[in-house]
């Protein structure tokens, strides 16, 4: 039987191997740009710790953000080659739909997008029950979920609306993340090519060149 690997790389990077619907091991290699020249040889190591091939991969499974710009790149990239290498498919898997796997009931899972404004998708029992998108902190405070989760729970700790129970899960865990996998369609060989970190906007060096210009 045929192993998945699953990638999350929004916050700290994550690398998991399962098969069979289970997890059999999980790496995390922390936050911080320097981890993520250990993304590579972390994949080969934990699957030879495993038993498992390259080859006999039947799935990868890649966090697609919001988050760490330059870790959704580098996870991203990583998935994108093996996926074609191996000939195997690969599911995109929304970084906040895997923090809301682990939250039951209604939650908003949110996150700082800078000056003001938050990420921010609501769930009803890990299902989306909106649409991701940027609004400012202080319009969410007067319409929150019963529930807050992601790292917005950390960023806005002190700031967070009354009544508003904090979750513990600020961060998409490897088997959230293979659960949700396992719901999702594959992509396509052209959606592959087309696959972004999911944003909503440009970089921070982006949206600053586009100011200053």
């Amino acid at each position: 039987m045929g192993g998945w690997l699953i990638l999350e790389t929004s916050g700290r990077s994550r690398v998991g191997v399962a098969r069979g619907g289970q997890v059999l091991g999980t790496v995390d290699l922390g936050a911080g740009r320097q981890n993520n020249r250990f993304l590579v040889p972390t994949v080969r190591q934990l699957l030879a710790d495993h038993g498992l091939a390259a080859k006999s991969l039947v799935g990868v499974a890649a966090g697609v953000g919001p988050g760490s710009y330059t870790g959704l790149r580098v996870g991203l990239t990583v998935a994108k080659t093996l996926a074609y290498a191996v000939g195997c498919p690969l599911v995109a898997v929304p970084s906040f739909r895997a923090v809301a796997a682990d939250v039951p009931g209604e939650v908003d899972v949110i996150a700082d997008a800078l000056q003001g404004m938050i990420y921010l998708q609501r769930f009803a029992d890990g299902v989306p029950a909106g649409e991701l998108r940027i609004v400012p902190f202080d319009e969410w405070v007067k319409d929150s979920a019963p529930t807050v989760a992601g790292p917005g729970v950390v960023s806005f700790a002190g700031k967070l609306p009354a009544g508003v129970v904090p979750s513990a899960v600020v961060e998409p865990g490897v088997e959230a993340a293979y659960r949700v996998a396992r719901e999702l369609p594959p992509l396509s060989p052209d959606e592959v090519m087309r696959l972004e970190p999911l944003y909503l906007r440009g970089s921070s060096a982006e949206e600053k060149a586009k100011r200053a210009g």
